[in-house]
């Protein structure tokens, strides 16, 4: 049976069953900070288990697909190393929401397993948390198992929760009995086997039944869910390894592929050396990760998702380089996991090119800082090689410090075991202090990295958000009607205030109001919320913002200008419609701006990101490269012939699924249900977007785009304004045009080629002046030469030659070696502000007195940093105030290193 039949008749079988088989959410947690990624299949239903949302059934089945590689649950280091750990891999999981409960969840497992999966009875084992009576004896009704089939053990192993706050309850996992061949620790140690409580791989855990009764708050509190629920969880990939009869996942249908993509790249064949084997088995499935988390929005980066995505992928290319694989290979890898995965996650298919060029990309860039590490350790060795406070007891080798590895690693990537490697080739050594001071750092790292990723929200410590726990489960949905009508009649159902709810709020106090129903948008999507006014019959108030309090309440915070307002009352609420309006041809401009990037870039253009305010809009997409100019007039141009037409701008609602297959975009950051908002705008463009739109794009009146740039590897941002705010903005640019030209007594439009010539002229005269400043310089090299002074027998020369860049420095240089044939040199320049050095160090010195080392520790005394070889360094500084301080400094440095 192959993993995608496994995938199919797991979701078949709970359909039957009465489960709604709801698709995938993304990878980044949608509208939850809280979570580094999607680590399980209830993330989705978080808010439903917490009695937040409500949703059209109570039972669910999905294939959600998850990443641990970070956090509370990471498995990365195991990776490649172990049968059974995978960073990417998708759970299979039935869910009740208050339905069925622990007898029900039991007897579908089972059945299940032995008759539509047809596994061995007598290979299946239960395990029950301690204090589960219930769950004990359920297994002995439905299962038929005897008390020696069934093991109790305790909270660390039975006991679920996502985090260290949140949904949770006790757990029975059933386990698979694949052969007592398999070594056993405990075997080895003479003692024996404890069968599905052991660590060793005769028993492989695939399925846990959760069985979700309580939400743990900060203090350890644990109080019952509204509705005792379910939540099951089974890798599809171990679940695959025992239907196929393999004691690994990597020998499945799932991964063997990879596996075979990377042997036909590197030459090698699987199976007959481990430490290629590991490195094929991180490769495969490092490229999974890659593809899937780039596909939902994902890039490179330094910072938290970002950077644990770039460990992953550099990961796999350090494993890719010890298997001889020089070239950029990982992003070749990921178009076998579209070709393996893509039926079942279309998306993927969609986004191909773009996650091959984000791979491609971060490959050159890490070939780059291999480069780059290699030279940084070259100047640490220089730097300490003959350093006698760094080596061990009984070993003359220094010892590598381990802050020095964890900054390779962090700033610049560089892998802390390659460095190791290379090190200690060297005649270096690393110790456990080393290891331990890395690790201190990179724990610290880590715990920085996820300092938000506590689960829970509920218990974060803003202010109202328990009361808005029990209001959600009070109150009904308030029914929006903002799409057609900017004023409505609408019923106060609650007024909250620092966390309390308040019967009445009088004249100055600020307080949330939730309404029955409401004109005014909350914000999502990017959309800014609504202002506006709520008016009732002893009082009236300012609405200042419109927002969501958990996934369905709309809150209005309002400053009440006049009287008091009451819960029960009747009111009437408008919204502000000069900001509404700004918002909507700013949110319909988003639309077009999105789909003529994707024409013209090309359909990999995805959004990371957006903001839609009432006056302007900023947009995030994925490209791997930067915009030209003349690209950002095609997309300027291709909007405002959409604007131009007036098409008419169509809303639909319809099922996701019919939605999906009728081409409609899903964007980044958005959260859908079964039923969705499609706008329509003609053939140009087709977005799921729930946010208010114009009727017309000719509404727009002119869009413009004011700001392109870079905000992260492979993610680049527009911003535009439309309408007045796009007449205002031209008009200003137009005023600041024919200021320039009166400046220079030209019409306007000769501006370009008038400063084209003016800053040709000046880059041939500020060359002419560094030729002749240089040669001046030169001339007075004699001169230099005879003011060196001796330091502890050594000619020394240093020098401040302002006006020179490091061209000039290094011309100087090498006119002084050439008459100062022993000795050593450092001159130093400022210009604009800046600092450049260059140093040189006669053959017969240079041993002693390293250039790199030297012009290093002068260079931290003007802000700066440098390095280079042992003969000639340079570096660059940004405080030219100290730089006389700096030059005088070099006498004491080569005391103290003759003195070494």
């Amino acid at each position: 049976m192959t993993g995608s039949e496994i995938r199919a008749r797991f979701l078949e079988y709970f359909r039957r069953r009465g489960h709604t088989v709801v698709r995938s959410s993304p990878l980044v947690p949608v509208q939850d900070p809280t979570l580094l990624f999607t680590n399980a299949g209830m993330v989705q239903f978080k808010s439903v288990f917490l009695g937040e949302e409500r949703r059209d059934y109570v039972r669910a089945v999905t294939a959600q697909k998850c990443v641990r590689a970070g956090g509370k649950h990471n498995d990365l280091e195991n990776v490649g190393r172990t049968a059974r750990h995978n960073t990417f891999f998708e759970m299979l999981g039935n869910f009740s929401f208050g339905d069925y409960f622990k007898e029900d969840a039991i007897r579908f497992c089972w059945e299940l397993l032995t008759e539509d999966f047809g596994l061995p009875k007598d290979r299946l084992k239960a395990t029950v948390f301690t204090d589960d009576d219930d769950a004990f004896e359920l297994w002995k009704k439905v299962a038929g198992f005897g008390p020696d089939r069934i093991l109790r053990l305790g909270e660390k192993d039975n006991f679920w929760a996502m985090g260290d706050t949140g949904p949770c309850g006790p757990c029975s996992e059933v386990h698979f009995h694949q052969g007592d061949h398999l070594p056993c620790a405990e075997e080895k140690a003479g003692r024996t086997c404890l069968g599905p409580a052991c660590d060793c791989d005769r028993w492989v855990e695939i399925w846990n039944l959760v069985f979700m009764q309580f939400n743990r708050d900060a203090s350890g509190k644990m109080t019952p869910l509204p509705k005792p629920s379910i939540d099951t969880g089974m890798g599809l990939e171990r679940l695959a390894a025992v239907l196929q009869g393999k004691q690994s996942s990597f020998d499945t249908d799932l991964l063997r592929p990879l596996i075979a993509h990377v042997e036909r790249l590197s030459g090698k064949t699987y199976g007959r050396d481990e430490e290629s084997d590991v490195s094929m088995r991180v490769i495969a499935d490092h490229a999974r990760a890659a593809t899937f988390l780039i596909t939902d929005g994902v890039t490179p980066s330094n910072e938290w998702r970002g950077y644990v995505l770039r460990r992953i992928m550099r990961r796999a290319m350090r494993h890719g380089r010890m298997l001889g694989l020089e070239a950029p290979f990982l992003w070749d890898v990921t178009g076998s996991v579209v070709a393996v995965m893509g039926d079942a996650y279309p998306e993927i298919r969609d986004a191909r090119a773009r996650v091959a060029e984000t791979v491609r990309q971060e490959e050159e860039r890490f070939a780059e800082t291999l480069d780059l590490g290699m030279a940084r350790i070259r100047e640490y060795l220089e730097a300490h090689k003959a350093d006698p406070n760094r080596s061990h007891a009984g070993d003359a080798r220094p010892i590598v410090d381990g802050r020095f590895l964890f900054t390779l690693y962090d700033t610049h990537g560089f892998p802390f075991d390659l460095a190791q490697e290379v090190l200690q080739d060297a005649g270096f050594t690393v110790t456990s202090e080393t290891q331990q001071t890395f690790d201190a750092e990179m724990d610290a790292q880590r715990e920085r990295a996820r300092a938000r990723a506590s689960f829970g929200a509920a218990d974060s410590g803003e202010p109202g958000v328990a009361i808005y726990h029990r209001l959600s489960t009070e109150l009904a949905k308030p029914q929006f009607l903002g799409y057609g009508s900017l004023a409505a009649p609408a019923r106060i159902l609650a007024l909250v205030a620092e966390g309390q709810r308040r019967r009445e709020a009088r004249q100055g106090e600020t307080v949330e109001i939730i309404l029955d129903r409401t004109p005014a948008y909350a914000e999502s999507g990017g959309q800014q919320g609504d202002t506006g006014s709520v008016i009732g019959r002893e009082g009236q108030g300012q609405i200042q913002d419109t927002y969501y309090r958990g996934s369905q309440l709309i809150v209005h915070r309002v400053v009440v200008t006049q009287g008091h307002l009451r819960e029960g009352e009747e009111v009437a609420v408008s919204v502000e419609s000069r900001r509404r309006q700004g918002l909507r041809q700013h949110h319909t401009g988003t639309h077009l701006l999105h789909a003529a990037l994707r024409k013209v870039l090309g359909t990999h253009v995805a959004q990371a990101g957006s903001l839609v305010a009432p006056d302007h809009l900023r947009f995030d997409f994925s490209h791997g490269a930067s915009v030209k100019d003349s690209e950002v007039e095609e997309v300027e141009g291709l909007v405002n012939e959409q604007v131009q037409a007036n098409i008419v701008v169509s809303p639909a609602e319809m099922d996701l699924q019919e939605a999906l297959g009728s081409g409609a975009m899903a964007l980044f950051g958005e959260k859908y249900g079964d039923r969705v908002r499609v706008i329509r705008i003609g053939d140009f463009s087709t977005e799921l977007c729930g946010g208010t739109h114009l009727d017309a794009t000719g509404q727009i009146g002119l869009f413009k785009v004011t700001d392109e740039g870079a905000v992260a590897s492979g993610v680049r941002r527009i911003e535009a304004v439309t309408g007045p705010h796009a007449l205002a903005h031209v008009g200003r640019e137009e005023a600041a045009l024919r200021e320039s030209a009166g400046l220079l007594k030209i019409p306007p439009l000769e501006l370009p080629r008038r400063l084209a010539a003016l800053l040709e002229d000046q880059k041939r005269l500020e060359k002419q002046l560094a030729q002749l400043e240089t040669k001046l310089a030169r001339s007075q090299a004699q001169d230099l030469v005879t003011a060196a002074k001796q330091v502890a027998g050594v000619p020394v020369l240093t020098a401040r030659l302002d006006g020179l860049d490091p061209d000039g420095l290094r011309a100087v240089v090498d006119t002084l070696r050439d008459r100062l044939p022993s000795g050593i040199i450092l001159l130093g320049s400022a210009v604009d502000g800046k600092v450049s050095l260059v140093a040189a160090v006669s053959k017969d010195l240079m041993k002693r007195f390293p250039a790199g080392r030297l012009v290093q520790e002068i260079a931290k005394m003007v802000g700066g940093g440098g390095g280079g070889r042992p003969d000639l360094a340079q570096a660059g500084g940004k405080d030219a105030s100290k730089l006389d301080e700096a030059l005088g400094a070099v006498a004491g440095w080569v005391e103290r290193m003759a003195q070494a």
